[in-house]
């Protein structure tokens, strides 16, 4: 029996988790089953007549429900798209394709009606002081991007940030993010950047039926994601809402995965995944380099966050994999190890304590340095302390790259 693999679009784990639950179990068991043997008589599996997209399917979840994918008609892969009540779910069909981007080789999810969307949109208003924000790019480079052949000229219209964002519910996920990119720097070495991240050639037109072979790219799995067998397609089903636990953007992945020469510092806002990325970081680590002596360490500042943290590995982690990982807040892990390895030892956590310590540490002064109280506390935060530094010598040769 061929080994069907089967794929999902983010969009098809939207739609589920807005569905009730007995529907939502309907589709689980359907998928399934589908996986097991896609020619199993009672899947009533429907090839769709009046679409633009000859690839698309329908599955009958129940009398009410229906379920639309994709069965490119080469390679074992079949794309899961949304679930809907069977009148919308047709007419999202009719309206959609799924299709390989000739250009960039990624899988994409668009809309067949790019014309009545764009004349739906409001006109762009110009002054004379804008310009055209990506006259620098050639169509050929605006089609690198993603952005599809019915959209160019109007991406060329655009001399505004709030103008892209129009145009941002109709072009596909790796355009915007790309013309967006441009945008915040306009620049042939940002373009030529974007290209060489998404591993994207300048020259060559990607083969538009070989879906299982664009699912293999980075970027594309950013939207999509496949399930290899039935431990993975139970992971993918049981996601829910949590979507991370599934889909990570190729910048995350990337940190998330693989060898690394040292260490790595991530940095990012408020609610840009890095807390994500330690995790599938952790979750990676724990099975491809640890071992039951060689643990991965989690450790976070608070408590509440490390329970949070230990709760969530359990959802993405196999049980083999989260006995490898220890997620413990940094002070219980201090107190711990000083426990474990000083047996005469003293936290002192109350500030009074410490500032008294402090002020008899500067009675021993040199009289006539004329350096700040606080000169000698960063001295000792930011100098001594980061590099244990344990007598004179050492504190004349340390590195003082900020201190001056």
């Amino acid at each position: 029996m061929i080994n069907v693999q089967v794929a999902f679009a983010a969009n098809f784990l939207s739609t589920v988790t807005k569905l009730d639950p007995n529907i939502q179990a309907k589709v689980n068991k359907l998928v399934e089953k589908f996986q097991a043997n896609p020619t199993s008589p009672g899947l009533n599996y429907e090839t769709l007549t009046a679409c633009k997209d000859d690839s698309l399917r329908s599955l009958r979840v129940d009398q009410a429900y229906r379920l639309i994918l994709s069965a490119p008609s080469e390679g074992n892969v079949y794309i899961f798209l949304i679930v809907d009540h069977h009148h919308k779910a047709y007419q999202w069909a009719q309206n959609h394709k799924c299709q390989v981007n000739r250009n960039t080789g990624l899988l994409q999810v668009v809309p067949t009606d790019y014309q009545e969307k764009v004349a739906a949109l409001p006109e762009f208003t110009h002054s004379q002081k804008d310009t055209p924000v990506f006259a620098y790019l050639k169509d050929r480079q605006l089609l690198k991007l993603g952005v599809p052949d019915e959209l160019v000229s109007k991406v060329r219209e655009v001399c505004t940030e709030t103008q892209l964002n129009r145009l941002e519910p109709i072009l596909p996920a790796d355009a915007y993010e790309g013309l967006y990119f441009c945008l915040a720097d306009p620049s042939i070495e940002s373009y030529e950047q974007i290209l060489l991240d998404r591993d994207v050639d300048e020259l060559d037109n990607y083969d538009e039926s070989n879906f299982a072979k664009a699912l293999e790219r980075l970027n594309t799995r950013a939207e999509f994601v496949v399930a290899h067998d039935e431990a993975e397609l139970s992971e993918v089903l049981t996601a829910g809402l949590e979507k991370w636990r599934v889909f990570l953007h190729p910048s995350q992945r990337k940190l998330a995965v693989g060898i690394k020469n040292g260490s790595v510092r991530v940095l990012g806002g408020a609610g840009t995944g890095k807390t994500v990325v330690a995790m599938h970081r952790a979750k990676w680590l724990a099975g491809n380099v640890a071992t039951i002596d060689n643990k991965v360490l989690f450790t976070t500042f608070t408590k509440n966050l490390a329970v949070d943290i230990e709760n969530n590995l359990r959802t993405i982690c196999t049980d083999e994999e989260f006995s490898l990982i220890e997620v413990i807040n940094l002070d219980q892990w201090v107190q711990g190890y000083m426990r474990a390895h000083v047996s005469q030892h003293r936290l002192m956590l109350d500030h009074k304590i410490l500032d008294a310590y402090w002020k008899n540490s500067l009675y021993e002064k040199p009289i006539g340095i004329e350096l700040s109280n606080r000169f000698f506390e960063e001295e000792w935060q930011r100098v001594i302390q980061p590099n244990s530094i344990q007598d004179v010598n050492a504190y004349k040769t340390v590195s003082r790259i900020g201190r001056g």
